[in-house]
């Protein structure tokens, strides 16, 4: 229970007075909701023809059709939920690849750091773009699932640098240098006291990531590089823009996908932005500023004082 309410009142304080946080976190949960209740909100199987052809927004269908008859709607929701597990798990993997290398790396030092920073600067030589179409051309018509395999081990690299470079920093601090003389074994030292010193790094990796991936894996799938017969809001893209959808007048076969890709990512990048506010004094803003200003007058004193 305790747990619960630390875990609760350290959400509530993120909240407090995050604008930007509490803004983004509202349309990425509104969007997944809305992904998840979709049989809820629409009564169209999304890969069967129910339409003609390209009609146009009506009561009926109030998205429109795609040039197979397909509703527009019913396939923005059931794709949005493809979309969104791809990114969520890309930046699941990358997240815990990140932090494994970079703590590792961090905190053992020597040879260990040498070696996995080596393997992560070979990793950072590769452009990103062109090694996922490569991957995925290489794969064929690759699944979400594949996709989101793919953006996980190639997203990485960065991510591990700042972990090391952090992990370095707080390696130095006295409560490690305790733990270590105290006997404690290294991994309870990294579980337990390095890696909750670094849960806004990875909150933001995390998001960040999640944001890539959004676009990377709608890239692709645009390109033809994924699996057509997959619904999800990148194939979206790509089905409109092989029927033509542009030339023919049909704007509502590739806005209502993209719209969603752009609403997605402006939650992202706000959540993103808001971390960023929380986490470091340089860019705190409103009660987050005030708030830390009182917090270094209060040092400041102490010091004085001493």
């Amino acid at each position: 229970m305790k747990k619960i309410r630390s875990l609760l009142s350290g959400l509530a304080g993120f909240y407090r007075g995050n604008t930007a946080g509490i803004v983004g976190s509202s349309i990425v949960a509104l969007v997944l909701m809305m992904c998840l209740a979709a049989p809820a909100l629409t009564e169209y199987d999304p890969n069967k023809r129910v339409a003609r052809g390209h009609e146009a927004p009506s009561a009926e269908h109030i998205m429109g059709s795609t040039r197979a008859g397909k509703d527009v709607w019913s396939q923005a929701l059931y794709g949005g939920r493809v979309s969104l597990m791809v990114a969520f798990a890309a930046a699941t993997v990358t997240s815990f690849i990140a932090l494994a290398i970079g703590v590792s790396a961090g905190y053992f030092g020597g040879r260990t750091d040498e070696i996995l920073m080596a393997i992560t600067n070979v990793m950072l030589v590769f452009p990103q773009l062109p090694l996922l179409i490569i991957l995925a051309a290489f794969l064929g018509n690759v699944g979400p699932f594949i996709i989101a395999i793919i953006l996980g081990l190639t997203s990485w690299p960065w991510g591990a640098r700042v972990m090391r470079s952090q992990t370095l920093a707080i390696r130095r601090k006295e409560f490690i240098t305790a733990s270590e003389i105290m006997g404690e074994s290294k991994l309870r030292i990294i579980v337990i006291e390095i890696m909750p010193n670094l849960i806004s790094l990875a909150a933001g990796m995390f998001v960040g990531t999640a944001l890539y991936a959004i676009g990377a894996q709608a890239g692709l799938e645009f390109l033809g590089l994924g699996d057509p017969t997959v619904t999800s809001w990148g194939t979206m893209l790509y089905w409109a823009q092989s029927s033509a959808a542009f030339y023919v007048g049909a704007w509502w076969d590739f806005i209502v996908p993209g719209t969603f890709i752009a609403i997605v990512g402006g939650g992202l990048a706000l959540i993103n932005i808001s971390i960023d506010q929380v986490s470091n004094p340089k860019l705190k803003t409103g009660s987050f500023l005030k708030k830390w200003r009182i917090q270094n007058a209060e040092v400041e004193a102490k010091r004085q004082g001493s």
